[in-house]
C-alpha cells in the first residue's frame, strides 16, 4: 500500500495560512488523528515504524504539528492501583479491552458528589511550571515550512473535561445550578489554561499559525445544553481564549463532536475562524448544511465519518465518501480534510489509505 500525492506547490505552512483566509491553495490541508491499534496497523502497511510519527505524517501529507510546553512541575496526583491519572488535570482512567484493541477509559471521578472544600483543595497546575523554551525548541526544529499550532481539542472544553474529573451529570447540573464552588473550580482550571497558553503563544509567536480550541457541546441529535446556558456560563470562558488568539492575530479553530451547529453564530460573534469534528450524522452537521449557513464565514475541519464507509464499508465506498465531501466544502474553500475524531481500532487499513489517496487525488484546486 502507499499513499499517491501529486506536485505540490505550496509549502504546509503557506497552505495552512491561505486557507484559514479562504483564498485558493495547491490543495487542501490534511489531518490526522487514530487510534493506537489502527495507527499501528497503518505504519505496518506504509512500512512505517510505529513510533516514527514524522515519517508517517509526511507520507500522509499532514500539514500541521502540535506544539506544547512540557510539565516539569511536581507531581500534582497519584494514581490508584490498576489506574491511570492524566497529569495535568488528575482524570482517573482504566484500561477496558475490546475485540479490535483497547483503550483508557474515564472512571472513579475524584470530585463526583464533591464538596465544596473538595473543590477548592483539587490542585491545578501553575502555569509557572512549563519548559517553555522546549517549545520554542520545537518549533525551530519544524522550520519554517510546516504549519505549527497551539492547544488541543481538550482547552478549554469546560463540559468534556470537567466532566472527566466530576462526571457528566454532576457537572451538567453544577453548570446548570450555577453552583459557586463548583463554577469556581471550572474557572480556575480555565484561569491556567489560559495562562499557560498565553505563554506559550508568547514564546512562540513568531512561529505560529493557528491555536486549537475545543468545546464538546452537542449529542447526535440535540444540543447538550441551551443557548441561553452557552451564553451565561461557557460563552464567557471561551470568549478570553479566543481573544488571546485575536490578540496575537493568529486564527482559531474550536472542536465542537455532536450537533453543535446552533452555536455557531456565537462562535462568529466572538471572532472563532473555523469549527473541528463536524460529524456528518448529526443533526444540522452535514456538510451541505454547513457549507451553505456558514460557508465563507467558517472553516470547517473535518466530516469524514469515522462511524461511517470509513469503519464499516469498503475502500471504494470510503473513496466515494471523502470525494463527495471534497466536492461540497472546497466550493466554500476554507476546508481542512480530516476524520470526525480519532479513526478507530476496527477500521480496515485499506479504507484509511483510501481515505488519505482520496484527498491527494480530489482535494486539488
Amino acid at each position: 500500500m502507499e499513499i499517491l500525492k501529486a506536485p505540490e506547490r505550496m509549502s504546509a505552512k503557506e497552505r495552512v495560512r491561505r486557507t484559514f483566509e479562504y483564498e485558493k491553495t495547491d490543495r487542501v490541508t490534511i489531518g490526522y488523528d487514530t487510534n493506537p491499534v489502527i495507527h499501528r496497523n497503518l505504519c505496518r502497511a506504509l512500512g512505517v515504524r510505529e513510533d516514527d510519527y514524522e515519517t508517517l505524517l509526511q507520507k500522509l501529507g499532514v500539514d500541521y504539528r502540535g506544539i506544547a510546553a512540557p510539565y516539569i512541575g511536581k507531581p500534582l496526583y497519584r494514581a490508584p492501583e490498576n489506574r491511570r491519572v492524566d497529569p495535568l488535570e488528575g482524570c482517573v482512567m482504566r484500561w477496558v479491552e475490546h475485540e479490535t484493541g483497547g483503550y483508557w477509559d474515564f472512571c472513579d471521578f475524584p470530585l463526583k458528589d464533591a464538596t465544596d472544600e473538595m473543590f477548592d483543595d483539587f490542585p491545578v497546575p501553575d502555569p509557572d511550571d512549563f519548559d517553555y523554551d522546549a517549545a520554542l525548541a520545537q518549533c525551530k526544529a519544524y522550520g519554517k515550512d510546516m504549519g505549527l499550532y497551539v492547544g488541543s481539542a481538550g482547552v478549554p472544553d469546560v463540559l468534556n473535561s470537567n466532566g472527566r474529573i466530576m462526571g457528566v451529570e454532576d457537572v451538567l447540573c453544577h453548570v446548570m445550578l450555577d453552583d459557586e464552588a463548583a463554577m469556581r473550580f471550572i474557572r480556575r482550571r480555565a484561569a491556567f489554561q489560559l495562562g499557560m497558553m498565553e505563554r506559550l503563544v508568547e514564546k512562540c509567536k513568531d512561529h505560529l499559525d493557528f491555536i486549537w480550541l475545543g468545546e464538546d457541546l452537542g449529542t447526535q441529535i440535540a444540543p447538550m445544553i441551551s443557548l441561553e446556558l452557552y451564553r451565561a456560563q461557557i460563552k464567557p470562558i471561551h470568549k478570553t481564549f479566543v481573544d488571546l488568539a485575536k490578540h496575537y492575530r493568529l486564527p482559531a479553530i474550536v472542536h465542537t463532536c455532536g450537533s453543535s451547529s446552533w452555536a455557531y453564530e456565537d462562535f462568529i460573534e466572538m471572532g472563532v475562524r473555523g469549527v473541528d469534528t463536524l460529524q456528518p450524522e448529526a443533526v444540522n452537521m452535514s456538510p451541505a448544511y454547513l457549507a451553505k449557513t456558514f460557508g465563507g464565514r467558517l472553516n470547517f475541519r473535518g466530516c469524514i465519518s469515522t462511524a461511517g464507509p470509513l469503519a464499516y464499508g469498503t475502500a471504494a465506498q470510503t473513496e466515494q465518501v471523502c470525494k463527495d465531501t471534497l466536492e461540497i466544502m472546497m466550493q466554500v474553500r476554507g476546508y481542512h480534510f480530516a476524520p470526525t475524531h480519532q479513526i478507530q481500532d476496527n477500521t480496515p487499513v485499506e479504507n484509511v489509505v483510501a481515505m488519505y489517496n482520496a484527498a491527494h487525488k480530489y482535494g486539488r484546486y
